[in-house]
Formats: C-alpha cells, structure tokens, sequence
C-alpha cells in the first residue's frame, strides 16, 4: 500500500520507517527541512535503538523517501498518516492543536479522489469531529474524506517493536459509511496475522483510550511514590513492599518502581491536557485525582535534591555532585520534563558543583540548560565526587563497579533516585548508600 506520514518527530518518523519496514511504500513529510534532510540522508535525528537500521534499509530498498511538499503528499497517496506534536499550550494544561489543524488545512485542499486521514496524535476527545468538519469544508467537488483514530501507544526504547508488532491496534471510526477499517486492515495485516488483538470503535473512546492509559500509567507511578514517602517516615522499604504487592495479579509489579517518578513529552503533557478537556466538558471533578497524581511526582525531585543536601549537612555550596543521567529514561535521548535534569538543575541552582553524564542524552541537555557542568565520560563526571546521583537507570550506571568507583571519588556518598542498586554490594564497599523510600541501613546480606 501507498501511504504518506505527516511529521516526522519521533511518533512520525518511527511510523513511517516502520511502515515501510512491513513492505509498504512510504512519503514522511515535515515543513523541517533540516529533518527532512536528515532522515533523507539515513540519519535519524533522535535516539532509538533498532531505527537508523530500520530507515537505512528501506531507504536502499526505495520504499521509504521524505519531502516537504503537501502537493508530493496528496499526490502519492490516499492513505495518510498524521503524527505531529500536539504540545502544551502556554500557560494552560490544554493541548495546542496548532499542528494538526495544520495538517488538515495544508493537505486536504490539494486531494482529488477518496482519502483517508489515520490520527496517530495524542489529541482531546472530540478532535478527531473537529477534524471530520474542517476536511469537510476544504475538500474538493468530488473529493471525500474520511477521518479515522489510530491512536500509537510507543515506548521509547521499543519504539520499533512496539510498531511493527504492537500490543494492540485502536482504530476509531466514523458512524455509518466507513473505509478505515478495510484499509487498516491492510496496512496491519503482518501484526494481525500474528495475532496481533484489533479493537474498532466509535472516534471519542478511540482519542480517550491513549490518554486513559497514560493516565493510569502515571497514576500507578505516582501511587507507589506516595507510598515511598510514608515508607520514608515510617522506616518501610518501598522496594519490598512493591515485590510483596506486586505479587497480586491485580496489581503487577510493573510500573511500581519507587523513585523520581515520571517525565518525557508524553505522561505529563497528556494527563495535564486530560485534566484540561474534562473542565471543558463540564466533567472536571472526575479528573481531579490527577492533580495529586502530578503533584506526587514532582514532590519526588525535591526530595532528591533535600536529600542530597542533606548528606551535605544542609549546605551544597562548595560541594562537588555528580548526577548519572539526563534523560527521562534509559535508551532514550529525550530530556522533556526530564526528572534527572530537573534535579541537576536544581543542585546547580542551590549552589553545587555539577558534572552531568549521559549516554545519549547530552547534547539534548545542553540545549536546556545550558550553564550546568557536563562531563565527557561517567569516570569524568564522578572524579573528585563529594555525593553521586543516579538520577536515569541506563544499563552502565546500574552496573557500575563500587570498588572502581570509589577510587573516583572524594567521598562514598551515593544517593540511588532509580532504586536499581544493590544496597548490600555498594555497602560492603565502602559506600553510604540512600535511596527514595527505603531505610538502607537496615538492609542486610
């Protein structure tokens, strides 16, 4: 099948390499043509593992090309993909829908024919009419088309994956007269050949099914947060207490990591936008639950930074700190709302001596902020260390030897945000180990 991509970002990008990679033919398109270039040339301008491979190869196998021209776009095909950002608007929770009404507007007054539009976006309830309406007075004499939900549900790190073999297709559909479900079909039929569970409905449960489960997502991180903080008073291990209830086939143990709680472009733009619909819609009391959900998370970075000041005795000026991490999360370069920065940031500000070190995630970083102290390697960041914080859990801090590490620093104080060390390992070395909801001092071989 013939199909066109509209944005290319880490969403748009991702789908249409992996489009492509399913045996499709594939246009990306981007009003960026610094992107466009780039993608045009192999290089994928963000990181995710398995991509640059991905988009090499169906580059040479010439069913993959990007542009920046809409008339190439409605030329090539009548499936199209939409997959553009959909920001937090300035000083507002609200979603910016700038960029979609953009793509209708730019791209649905070129078609000739039947066209079907597919939203990828994490976009409110009610968007997906909106848009039916507005395709509806630009299109043509003779023209139809038709404005689907297919709402992506991709995790950084398993972006590849979680496309070409996702968990589930949600595809919404309009009442009566319908041609996205047949081409869907078609342009999925490998995942569902594999077994791949395929769910069709109404256009609103389709837009609110990614923000639902974004929206549980953060509450189940911040639940187990909150419970690191009574954990904290009262002398618990909210480690333990995760494994014990995760036990629970109800519960899982998934997504019950203690620690600096969430970030990224997507968990806290989205519940923050769904909390802004539902006052739209007269329904705001039934979100008002995360309002605490946020609150909880953010309330961890400043525990973090409380910490550290306290194993400094209440002082970080003149202290040298070194924070493992930049990215919101590991196998990822995307520092937005990032947990670790924020508290890198705010170290510097209250007076430490920062060094930052990340695998994929510097240069994304300097361009946030710019002052703190970067380091070129992880031994760099931690030389002369008075405290360590391991503020991202990549692979290589979470197996870091103690023992080396600690002819590094000045002083054996690491605080552990991510709760993925072993407290024992790092004592027995030499270390005064803390971490998020957990009493380390009690722990025990």
């Amino acid at each position: 099948m013939r199909m066109t991509v509209i944005g290319t970002g880490y969403l748009g990008a991702t789908h249409a390499a992996c489009m492509a990679e399913l045996g499709h033919d594939v246009l990306g398109v981007d009003v960026d043509e610094a992107k466009i270039d780039s993608l045009q040339a192999g290089e994928v301008p963000f990181f995710e593992p398995g991509l640059p491979e991905v988009l090499t190869r169906n580059l040479e196998a010439g069913r993959l090309g990007f542009t920046t021209s809409y008339e190439q776009a409605a030329a090539f095909a009548h499936v199209h993909f939409l997959g553009v950002g959909t920001p937090q608007q300035r000083g507002s929770y609200a979603a910016d829908m700038t960029y979609v009404r953009a793509v209708i507007e730019n791209l649905v007054p070129l078609l000739e024919g039947e066209h079907v539009i597919f939203g990828k976006s994490t976009v409110p309830v009610g968007t997906a009419e909106e848009m039916q309406a507005l395709a509806d007075s630009l299109a043509r004499p003779g023209t139809s088309v038709e404005i689907a939900w297919n709402p992506e549900f991709l995790r950084e790190g398993y972006a590849v994956k979680d496309t070409i073999s996702p968990d589930r297709i949600v595809l919404g559909v309009r009442e009566g007269s319908t041609r996205a479900e047949g081409i869907a079909r078609e342009v999925y039929a490998t995942p569902l050949e594999q077994g791949t569970p395929f769910r069709v409905m109404d256009l609103a449960t389709s837009e609110l099914v990614k923000v639902s489960a974004n929206a549980f997502l953060a509450t189940k991180i911040s639940f187990i947060n909150a419970i690191s903080e009574i954990c904290e008073i009262a002398g618990g291990d909210v480690t333990a207490l995760a494994d014990a209830i995760g036990l629970d086939e109800r519960i899982g143990r998934k997504f019950l990591g203690a620690g600096l709680g969430f970030g990224g472009g997507c968990l806290p733009k989205d519940i923050r936008a769904f909390m802004a619909r539902a006052g739209e819609l007269g329904a705001d009391q039934a979100l008002t639950f995360l309002r605490e959900v946020d609150a909880i998370n953010m309330r961890r970075r400043d525990r973090m930074v409380q910490l550290t000041k306290q194993v400094c005795d209440g002082n970080l000026l003149g202290h040298r700190v070194a924070v493992l991490g930049a990215a919101f999360k590991p196998n990822s370069d995307d520092v937005r709302d990032s947990p670790a920065l924020s508290v890198a940031g705010s170290l510097s500000l209250a007076g430490a001596d920062v060094s930052v070190y990340d695998p994929q995630a510097m240069d994304n970083a300097k361009k946030v902020f710019p002052t703190l102290g970067y380091a070129d390697s992880v031994e760099e960041a931690l030389r002369g260390a008075d405290v360590v914080v391991l503020a991202t859990e990549w692979r290589q801090f979470k197996e870091l030897d103690p023992v080396a590490v600690g002819e590094l620093v000045d002083t054996k104080i690491i605080i552990d945000g991510r709760n993925v060390l072993d407290p024992v390992t790092w004592r027995d070395a030499g270390w005064t180990i803390h971490a998020l909801g957990r009493s380390l001092d009690k722990a025990s071989a």
